[in-house]
């Protein structure tokens, strides 16, 4: 039976649950990889700019051969759109990576997979969209979390000196993964219009999700391969388990996990994929507790979980707005 029969009769193989549960794990994966790295020497603009090229190498082949048409349909607008993408997801990791040199492994995740809430924000700024409020709602639900999250570092006593470091410290890193999660947000709305299907010499054409993510994950690693030269980073002399770490981020949470999650979005509510994602800081907190012995503050397990609700109930809203739209 054929993908298409299978999705006319609202049959969904056992292979996308498969996939689904893959792409989340591979996910959770990412920041206990990238802190492995770290603790290996590799610095954050290292590790940033080689997962995004490795990506791109394992990637370039395939769209050599299969793709080429398809990526000739892209005119001058397109290619800067591309760039402009590419610079948002290198802003994107360096942040985010940076973020969990200074924070937990779930302060880190919570705060940039909140980017559904600055999409939203985005979109009524600059697209004058209609914020549902549903999503005000997560908005305020979430910003509550970050107010507990604050508070669980302030009142977590012992030496003062040391506390008010550590509470400078997981300022630095929650400011970096905002960072990161605004600049992800911004790469989304410009993904969605690269996305969108153009007409062509009167034929309607559409890039496909591979070249697409080839081309922005090498524009993006070109950036940061810069970046790091630029600041003196090298990119030798790194432990092989370091380089390890490396190829395993950019396999599993860059290819797997992504196109995993893009493969289930062709069988299940798009809504119901992007709430999913949501369990990835409880996946990462998870894997960080027992290969770290990671435990946050109770108020801040308490304030992630309040800001995961809100970016969940913001997401439904804002998809549901999107579906009543169309």
């Amino acid at each position: 039976m054929s993908d298409t029969t299978v999705k006319s009769q609202n049959i969904i193989p056992l292979s996308v649950y498969i996939m689904l549960a893959l792409g989340l794990s591979s996910i959770s994966f990412s920041s206990v990889f990238v802190r492995l790295a770290q603790g290996e020497g590799m610095p954050s603009l290292a590790i940033s700019a080689g997962r995004l090229v490795i990506a791109a190498g394992v990637l370039t082949p395939i769209v050599l051969m299969k793709y080429r048409e398809n990526i000739a349909t892209l005119n001058r607008n397109d290619i800067l759109l591309t760039l402009g993408a590419g610079a948002f997801l290198a802003l994107h990791f360096a942040s985010w990576i940076t973020s969990l040199e200074y924070t937990s492994v779930l302060i880190s995740v919570v705060f940039v997979t909140s980017s559904p809430l600055w999409v939203a924000l985005l979109e009524f700024i600059f697209l004058k969209a209609k914020l549902p409020k549903l999503v005000i709602f997560g908005l305020g639900i979430a910003i509550a979390g970050g107010l507990l999250i604050g508070f669980g570092g302030a009142l977590s006593g012992g030496d003062a000196s040391a506390v008010e470091i550590d509470r400078q410290r997981e300022f630095i890193g929650g400011a970096l993964s905002l960072v990161g999660a605004i600049t992800i947000a911004v790469y989304l709305i410009i993904a969605r219009k690269l996305q969108q299907p153009r007409l062509r010499n009167g034929v309607q054409t559409k890039l496909h999700i591979v070249p697409y993510i080839w081309l922005v994950y090498g524009s993006a690693g070109v950036i940061l391969l810069v970046w790091s030269l630029a600041s003196g980073v090298s990119f030798v002399g790194y432990s092989a388990q370091g380089y390890i770490w490396l190829i395993a981020m950019a396999l599993f949470p860059q290819l797997i996990g992504h196109s995993s999650l893009n493969y289930a979005v062709g069988y299940l509510p798009a809504t119901i994929v992007s709430m999913l994602t949501q369990l990835e800081p409880i996946g990462s907190a998870i894997l960080a507790y027992f290969l770290f012995d990671e435990l946050p503050f109770p108020l801040q397990i308490l304030g992630s979980v309040v800001i995961v609700t809100g970016v969940m109930l913001a997401t439904y809203g804002q998809n549901k707005r999107k579906k009543a739209t169309a």
